[in-house]
């Protein structure tokens, strides 16, 4: 008797645990940086565990690769994230996650997309889908303000997912830090964990690689700058929550990195680690701080991408001068224009997000090509319904919105023949315009 039942134990024991075991994840998966030979997958875990990642080619699903284990741990609020090295060129994976060996089946696909291998062969450049926004505010009352909710139309992630894109593209403000977050890590770990654990954001973070900037509320305060005492910290928990493929550059701490796809590069830009306060007079009057400037300038200089997105929180070509926009500083985004013109750098193009509405800024220059701005918020937080009345000299007409949206740019044609599309959809995925841009316009 005793052996005829031993079985049945043990079956209902496992079944139990594997039942129980969803609840070990708290958000993700969330795909990261995905290139040719690596991909890497973030994981927030309930408690301390060990994580593993089993991948395979959707085309051949039979043969797998499993990643090295990693363990979560409550200092950096059980995240992780993971690199996956055995992966090839233009390949779709189907991966699984093994949260201390047990495997949680997840009601949403779970897969990315390796790069391609496009230069010097005939079909040249593939079509690629980049989603953006900025603005994420998730509502949790006891630490918002009395009255209307600031949050709303969660949804919108169900629409970007739908939509398909390759990449995601974060610009800034992707969660809010409250008054009860910011002078402690136990706060920022709270908020981030707090935001990431959305329901209708785990399909997109899935199957999407992710990338991400920041600007005001995520690193600190509202209108934080270099100032701010726990930017540190802050830089620290970003880190822990994002799987960007790196942070810092010319041996400085921050944010800013890059990444390239198709014939498009991505330079994402720090606004807020090197900021000088807006009503200081004296010392260095900056936004980025010199390094960057420079790193950017060197980068941009040596890039043979077609298009060259500049990412930065803050606005940079409007006249507006709202308290973080370049215009407050426009020494500074004057230099930037100049040496872009000087070292006739080609098809640059600034993404910024912050001012809760979305517009397409030009600015045409003598002698060259005009500089575009694509400015796109707010993705859930409250919104600008007024952008239409407030000024900015370089806006093109019409392209104005101040609801809920995000933005999706697709480039696509022949490798000399590139054309960028921006279209821009509401909370529920319905277009509200699209302006096409011709490579030939950017040179």
């Amino acid at each position: 008797m005793h052996t005829t039942l031993l079985p049945c134990l043990l079956a209902i024991a496992c079944f139990t645990t594997a039942m129980a075991q969803p609840s070990l994840i708290r958000s993700g998966p969330m795909v990261g940086h995905v290139d040719q030979r690596e991909a890497k997958i973030w994981l927030q875990t309930t408690q301390p565990a060990n994580v593993r990642i089993v991948y395979r080619d959707s085309a051949a699903p039979t043969r797998s690769y499993t990643s090295a284990s990693a363990r979560t741990n409550d200092a950096i609020a059980n995240t992780v994230t993971i690199t996956l090295d055995s992966v090839e060129p233009a390949t779709t994976y189907l991966y699984d996650v093994y949260v201390n060996d047990v495997k949680h089946a997840l009601p949403y696909p779970t897969q990315f997309r390796t790069q391609a291998v496009w230069r010097w062969r005939p079909a040249g450049p593939p079509t690629v889908r980049i989603a953006m926004g900025s603005c994420t505010y998730v509502n949790e009352e006891r630490f918002d303000r009395p009255g209307t909710p600031y949050g709303s139309d969660y949804g919108i992630f169900t629409s970007i997912a739908a939509a398909k894109p390759d990449v995601m593209l974060w610009l800034g403000d992707n969660t809010y830090t409250r008054e009860a977050d910011w002078n402690s890590r136990t706060g920022f770990l709270h908020r981030y964990t707090h935001t990431r654990s959305l329901p209708e954001l785990q399909p997109l973070l899935a199957r999407t690689a992710n990338y991400a900037i920041w600007d005001d509320h995520d690193y600190g305060p509202n209108d934080s700058d270099r100032g701010f005492w726990g930017k540190n910290l802050s830089l620290e928990i970003f880190k822990a929550f994002w799987a960007n493929p790196s942070a810092g550059v010319m041996d400085k701490p921050g944010i800013t990195t890059s990444f390239e796809i198709a014939d498009a590069q991505f330079f994402l830009l720090d606004d807020r680690y090197y900021r000088a306060p807006n009503d200081r007079t004296d010392g260095e009057r900056t936004i980025l701080g010199e390094h960057q400037i420079q790193w950017l300038i060197d980068a941009l200089s040596t890039s043979t991408a077609t298009f060259k997105f500049v990412c930065v929180g803050s606005q940079f070509l409007t006249d507006n001068l709202r308290k973080e926009c370049f215009s407050r500083m426009p020494e500074e985004r004057q230099r930037i224009i100049n040496e872009i013109t000087t070292n006739k750098i080609s098809g640059v193009i600034f993404l910024t997000g912050d001012i809760h509405a979305t517009e397409l800024s030009k600015l045409d220059r003598p002698g060259t090509y005009p500089l575009y701005e694509f400015t796109c918020s707010s993705l859930t937080a409250g919104s600008n319904k007024g952008i239409k009345d407030q000024s900015n000299a370089y806006r093109v007409a019409g392209t104005e919105y101040g609801l809920h949206n995000f933005g999706i740019a697709t480039l696509s044609g022949p490798e000399k023949d590139r054309t960028l599309t921006i279209t821009v959809h509401d909370a529920n995925g319905t277009e509200v315009w699209t302006r096409s841009i011709s490579a030939r316009e950017l040179r």
